[in-house]
């Protein structure tokens, strides 16, 4: 059982873990470099708070530039217009900018610097293949994110894996180059291997920090989720919207895009999941009819994701299983035939 509660705490204690971690990166680069403590933290977390802060900045710049979204105009597309502003006032939140991104794939996602300058975007392939109904679903969900402030954590909190991963290219590198020109005596020597060690260190660093904000981002999709059912008032809209999403990436050419956590579903885990499930077809297909049909699916992707390797490689996702985001709207759903459903359950089945 969740509440937002814990979504907020589990938001601080990522940004405290990963701080925590970061500080060690920090420490054995003093130490190690020989620098001055008060100097080396100094510049350190200066420039650490300046990277974020650049990030913050230009992030939802990057984001607009790369999808090349398209910015709706008041009156362009007015059922979309209504849809939102239905929900946006359901949800007590301002209205967000709207735009279209020119992409056949059914993706949505929201970006900004703050839930007065959000920007909800969706792909005219959501538009096109989805209902209305499902759409709605989607749209709820990028307005629970905008809701719950998470995207504007992800942002900042981003940042610090990245810090560590530049910092092990730059320090490995230079560790090698170091290491293998002539000169410079027993001194250069010292300064290579040190060089050497930091690279591997912030190595290690990046891939805990990675994890760590691996593992928010996909607790932060099962929030949203749970929170476009409770608006919606309607589970199943949401679950038929994620299965022909996933189907409808896993067969895209085109390769995943670079802001891949800010999406309602990550292109790369939706081709693997979607991969796993075909290379066992006929193991899967019970009734031998050569088609699996949405139980049969359901049944492949439920065993699939138990597997270990699946569970491990899981680690490494923006987004959890299609699967086990569909398991609990199900729950959810279940729960309102009941009747006893209420707006202090939204996340109790998280």
């Amino acid at each position: 059982m969740a509440s937002l509660a814990q979504l907020k705490w589990a938001m601080a204690t990522s940004i405290f873990l990963a701080a925590v971690i970061f500080g060690i990166l920090v420490f054995a680069i003093v130490y190690f470099l020989q620098l001055d403590i008060f100097t080396g933290l100094v510049v350190a977390l200066a420039g650490t708070a300046l990277f974020i802060l650049f990030e913050y900045a230009i992030g939802p710049v990057m984001v607009a530039a790369s999808t090349k979204l398209h910015y709706l105009k008041p009156g362009e597309n007015p059922w979309l217009e209504k849809t939102v502003k239905d929900l946006a006032d359901k949800s007590g939140l301002p209205m967000p900018k709207l735009a279209v991104v020119p992409n056949n794939t059914p993706n949505a996602f929201t970006f900004g610097r703050s839930q007065g300058s959000a920007t909800l975007a969706v792909h005219e392939g959501l538009l096109r293949s989805l209902k209305e109904d499902e759409i709605k679903g989607v749209i709820a969900h990028e307005l629970g994110h905008i809701k719950h402030k998470d995207y504007i954590v992800m942002t900042v909190l981003s940042a610090l894996p990245l810090i560590a991963y530049i910092i092990a290219e730059v320090a490995l590198f230079a560790g090698a180059f170091s290491g293998g020109s002539s000169g410079g005596g027993k001194n250069k020597n010292n300064s290579g291997a040190a060089l050497l060690l930091i690279g591997v260190i912030s190595f290690i660093i990046y891939i805990l920090t990675f994890l760590i904000v691996m593992r928010l981002s996909r607790l932060r999709e099962h929030f949203a989720d749970s929170y476009s059912a409770y608006v919606t008032g309607s589970p199943r809209e949401l679950e038929s919207a994620l299965a022909k999403i996933t189907y409808g990436l896993s067969i895209s050419p085109k390769p995943p895009e670079g802001a891949r956590a800010f999406y309602i579903a990550d292109p790369a885990t939706a081709k693997q999941e979607v991969k796993e499930v075909m290379e066992k077809k006929d193991e899967y297909d019970l009734d031998h009819d050569g088609v699996l049909d949405e139980r049969e699916l359901e049944l492949a992707m439920e065993r699939e994701s138990k597997s270990t390797w699946h569970q491990l490689n899981s680690l490494f996702a923006t987004h959890p299983p299609t699967f086990k985001r569909i398991l609990l709207l199900r729950e959810i759903e279940q729960e309102m035939d009941t009747g006893k459903y209420s707006s202090d359950k939204v996340y109790t089945h998280i």
